[in-house]
């Protein structure tokens, strides 16, 4: 892993994605609404870090999103989070985090924070880096 690295995963809710996750929420008016929840965007990001960059066995120590514009269901989302500072001597990686629609407008935009500790991947040498402040 090194600065810069960086993940992307699309996806497009459905009206039966909001369904189940008004169910699982308990926010029922889901049901009703066009507009992807946030919490169903900070899944996308999520899912970028955990499944794909830097991958399985990362805890999610923080997460900041800042919704910009609405994302509407039906249409493909795309998430990216790219590492803008490690901390090798704490085994702590910082993203810059984005989710941004089809034609490109900026859904929403944050910061992630994750240990890697636990990360079984070959290429997590960070030994060449130098700790920067998070």
């Amino acid at each position: 892993m090194k600065v810069g690295d960086n993940s992307e995963f699309t996806r497009t809710f459905t009206a039966q994605d909001l369904r189940d996750y008004a169910q699982l929420s308990g926010h029922k008016s889901a049901i009703k609404s066009e507009r992807v929840p946030g919490p169903l965007i900070d899944v996308l990001i999520s899912y970028a870090l955990g499944e794909q960059q830097p991958g399985h066995g990362v805890v999610y120590l923080e997460q900041e999103t800042h919704y910009q514009s609405g994302a509407v269901i039906d249409k493909p989302l795309t998430a990216k989070a790219e590492i803008t500072q490690l901390r090798p001597d704490e085994k702590l990686a910082e993203f810059a985090t984005t989710c941004r629609s089809a034609d490109g407008t900026v859904v929403a935009r944050g910061r992630a924070l994750v240990h890697f500790g636990d990360l079984a991947h070959e290429d997590c040498n960070l030994a060449d880096q130098k700790p920067a402040g998070i």
